[in-house]
């Protein structure tokens, strides 16, 4: 792999995004993320994933400055691997928690809400978020659904036409992470919630995520259907 960086732990892998200092996403990036997350699907040995980034920075989002360089047919194969992946990461069945070491807005957000667990550096300098109307970015059902699975419906409406980016803390405040720490314990905290999530049995665990995101996952059904 070239834009991660993998990790086996005992029980887990931990997964880096590696591209650069800030982690913008490309196509590479997106194909990398489908197949290392298919093989841990498939792997027996490891009981979760722990996604995280670099110092400062878990994605600045999409690389911008590569896909003005892709044709037409280059970017709509892009964002259909990356609505693809999104899908994908949100089903994935076993534990996923993200730590999330720095700036996390856009593309990086739109990685983040499909894990299980969130834990972010608390450094107010940072921030995350869907912020596509600020940059006139067409935004997808999937992620309207995403983003209202985990903050509601009446928040994501707004946040969503605002282009709203949020401090780690109005994130916590609001559910869109779930813990904010020091920068030098958001693996640590990431690390002891994988902890608890492997006490349970992969089978029960997988089935009760399942039922939890089961409206989530017919919306995405209903929009493949159409598609």
């Amino acid at each position: 792999m070239e834009t991660l960086k993998i990790t086996r732990r005992d029980q887990y892998a931990v997964v880096q995004l590696n591209r650069g200092k800030a982690n913008p996403v490309n196509h590479q990036m997106v194909n990398e993320l489908q197949l290392t997350f298919e093989a841990i699907e498939n792997d027996v040995e490891i009981g979760g994933v722990i996604l995280t980034g670099t110092p400062n920075f878990f994605s600045a989002g999409l690389d911008v400055i590569e896909l003005y360089s892709y044709n037409e047919d280059q970017i709509r194969s892009f964002m259909l691997d990356f609505g693809a992946m999104h899908v994908q990461l949100s089903r994935f069945s076993k534990p996923f928690i993200c730590a999330i070491p720095g700036h996390c807005p856009a593309g990086g957000t739109v990685i983040a809400i499909t894990a299980d667990y969130r834990v972010m550096n608390d450094d107010p300098a940072f921030s995350l978020g869907l912020n596509e109307m600020k940059v006139n970015v067409q935004i997808t059902t999937n992620l309207i659904e995403a983003y209202s699975y985990w903050i509601g419906t009446s928040l994501a409406n707004r946040f969503i036409l605002e282009g709203k980016l949020l401090t780690p803390s109005q994130a916590l405040q609001v559910h869109l992470v779930d813990e904010i720490c020091k920068s030098d314990q958001v693996m640590l905290r990431a690390e002891a919630k994988m902890a608890e999530y492997l006490k349970a049995d992969k089978d029960i665990f997988a089935y009760t995520k399942s039922k939890l995101r089961k409206r989530w996952h017919e919306v995405q059904d209903l929009v493949e259907e159409k598609n």
